[in-house]
């Protein structure tokens, strides 16, 4: 665990996809301790015509944006670790995008360890055969 979901603004690019994703997996083991071998990513790009914020494309801003959702087992993360995490993120991303608009979104998915897991079984399930 956990599954995280990526958009980017822009093209795809196969370099930043990359890039992003290992920054990404880095803030998640280093932050949140999650093992860095059962982080699976998945990236998608969204042009700038079709990313509006206020009202106004991404590409008339002239600006870029993500959003990135990520789902830990609940109870697993403290609020002070969700909180680095969001902000060691937003850093992250501005460095790698530049001209980051400030409405680019982190959002931590606490899901519970009964309705969450990978490999066919529950996190629950781990937690009681550990």
């Amino acid at each position: 665990m956990p599954h995280i979901v990526m958009h980017l603004s822009g093209q795809p690019d196969a370099a930043l996809t990359r890039r992003s994703a290992t920054a990404i997996a880095d803030i998640t083991e280093r932050v949140l301790g999650k093992k860095r071998d059962v982080v699976a990513i998945t990236v998608q790009y969204i042009p700038h015509d079709s990313w509006i914020i206020a009202g106004v494309s991404l590409s008339e801003q002239g600006r870029n944006a993500f959003h990135l959702d990520i789902s830990v087992t609940d109870e697993t993360n403290t609020k002070a670790e969700k909180a680095q995490f969001i902000e060691a993120v937003f850093k992250a991303m501005s460095e790698l995008l530049g001209d980051l608009h400030p409405v680019s979104y982190v959002h931590v998915i606490d899901a519970r360890a009964a309705a969450y897991g990978y490999g066919g079984r529950t996190q629950e399930y781990r937690h009681q055969h550990g």
